[in-house]
């Protein structure tokens, strides 16, 4: 995990462990965690994406990226963040273009929410081929 991940998740972990139980309440199905058949085949995605628009970056790990679902709001993506259920805004430089995704699904690579990270997106795949 590199440096910029580490400081992140030291952040933004003690948040959401707080926040787990609204979480777990809010309904985490499906759409937001690994499959058990996928486990290993998005560990294996997500270990080597790095951020599109500034590709020294990883998109960090199984942690902060899992598959989700969107919405198209007048020509903009908006994915659903798992901690809280809101969807937000997928900035253009965040979409992933120059790979697949591991399974044909949508991804989002993002922090639980908090005050020093509004609505931050790291990366973005959307679903089927890019």
């Amino acid at each position: 995990m590199n440096r910029c991940c580490k400081l992140l998740l030291a952040i933004t972990l003690p948040l959401s462990l707080m926040t787990g139980a609204e979480a777990d309440e809010a309904g985490q199905d499906g759409a937001h965690r690994h499959p058990p058949r996928d486990l290993l085949l998005h560990e294996q995605f997500y270990s080597s994406w790095h951020m599109p628009d500034n590709p020294v970056l990883t998109c960090c790990s199984n942690a902060d990226c899992y598959p989700t679902e969107i919405r198209r709001v007048e020509g903009s993506i908006y994915a659903l963040r798992r901690e809280d259920g809101k969807y937000i805004l997928i900035p253009p430089q965040k979409v992933e273009r120059n790979r697949d995704n591991p399974d044909g699904r949508n991804h989002l690579c993002a922090p639980p929410p908090s005050a020093s990270l509004v609505d931050t997106v790291y990366c973005f795949a959307l679903g089927g081929a890019t």
